[in-house]
């Protein structure tokens, strides 16, 4: 029973939580913003089909980190020259989705053997080792919630500057460059936006995670609509409620962030799914009903 206990309050352990919640308002702030830019380009990812490349330059972004942390140029900018050579790469050399994927699976590996390098010679605490990885929520001070905000504000107003364009290309490229559209450099240019909104994340939910930000909650939205306005809305309250309710969560518990919005965003990724999947039931029995011979 003690164990048991024991067990639980690492989890969830609410004492002295008012003061807590008080003194980490900027993580609070943090997940906001951070849910309101990864539910925005998460759209894009998925229309895009680039989930993978949300890996591949989060294991470059912690190299950069971690890289950051070692020679002691620091964590933010590290991330941010990890994730912006990553996207780069992937943007300049992965035209086509045979070619990106190869490039992806030949960066991430290297990404995730150098990040260990660099945090294996770093002879400060291990909690900022680990923390890079799977994020933490104690080091969101004002200066970090500055840069996070000023980058998460240079990745919205560049998505809103392309968003119908961009639409447009992720959703039939061929058709769209037949139009004129300058599909190759809006690849370029939203692999760029995608790397400094992966950096931000990273700081947050750490490196090996960021793909519950900014994957499945487009993934949830899409399961419930299709519309333009309406799924971009929903995948960022999905972010937003997964990120700022796993830093409350995790307020109360000794464990990372982490397993608190994973956790939450698999959730709702799952209750999409059984809401679709019961609209196409009552669908396919509403067309069935329809087909068959009215009773005299």
């Amino acid at each position: 029973m003690t164990a048991d206990s024991d067990f639980w309050s690492q989890i969830f352990n609410f004492a002295n939580y008012g003061d807590l919640l008080v003194l980490l308002q900027n993580s609070i702030i943090a997940g906001a913003v951070l849910g309101v830019v990864g539910g925005l380009i998460g759209v894009f990812v998925m229309s895009r089909d680039m989930a993978f490349a949300v890996h591949g330059i989060s294991e470059l972004s912690f190299a950069g980190a971690s890289a950051g942390l070692l020679f002691g140029v620091g964590v933010v900018e590290g991330s941010l020259i990890g994730s912006l050579v990553a996207a780069a790469l992937i943007g300049l050399l992965g035209t086509r989705a045979r070619d990106r994927n190869s490039i992806i699976a030949v960066l991430m590996p290297f990404g995730l053997g150098l990040g260990i390098l660099c945090l294996a010679l770093y002879p400060g605490r291990s909690a900022n080792k680990f923390g890079l990885l799977t994020g933490q929520i104690v080091a969101v001070d004002n200066p970090r919630l500055g840069s996070l905000i000023a980058i998460s504000i240079v990745v919205v107003i560049g998505l809103a500057v392309v968003w119908r364009p961009l639409m447009f290309a992720s959703v039939d490229v061929d058709v769209a460059s037949a139009r004129g559209v300058p599909t190759r450099f809006l690849s370029l240019y939203f692999m760029l936006l995608l790397g400094l909104a992966v950096a931000v994340s990273v700081q947050v939910v750490g490196s090996l995670l960021v793909l519950s930000i900014l994957v499945t909650p487009a993934a949830a939205a899409l399961r419930l609509s299709s519309s333009p306005v309406l799924v971009p809305l929903l995948s960022s309250v999905f972010a937003v409620v997964s990120l700022v309710g796993g830093i409350m969560l995790a307020l109360g518990g000794s464990v990372p962030i982490s397993p608190y919005v994973t956790t939450i965003s698999f959730l709702i990724y799952v209750v999409c799914r059984l809401i679709a999947a019961v609209r196409k039931r009552r669908g396919n029995s509403g067309r069935t009903a329809d087909l068959l011979p009215a009773r005299s």
